[in-house]
């Protein structure tokens, strides 16, 4: 049986390599509709502003952590621990 890539012995990506990998490549749409979702929130109208409120903090949290954690990829903060393979999994859990 093959080990799944979270288990594997290879090392994780960092530099431009995350953005030749696929699951790290998802990071680019991902920070493009982030992007739009705390935009078209911010501009909408709502009767509640206070439900607006959270929804705001919550897409504006999310996409600043995926900004983050892309930039950390980037930079190669992860210094090859497979720890961060489960760090963004749990970011990215529903």
């Amino acid at each position: 049986l093959a080990m799944s890539s979270a288990t594997s012995t290879t090392s994780l990506p960092s530099g431009l390599a995350v953005l030749m990998t696929f699951p790290d490549v998802l990071f680019i749409p991902e920070f493009i509709f982030g992007g739009l979702v705390w935009i078209l929130v911010a501009s909408s109208k709502v009767p509640a502003p206070m439900l607006q409120g959270w929804v705001m903090f919550v897409s504006v949290f999310c996409f600043v952590m995926s900004t983050t954690l892309m930039c950390l990829y980037i930079c190669g903060a992860h210094g090859g621990s497979s720890s961060w393979v489960t760090l963004v999994s749990a970011c990215h859990k529903p």
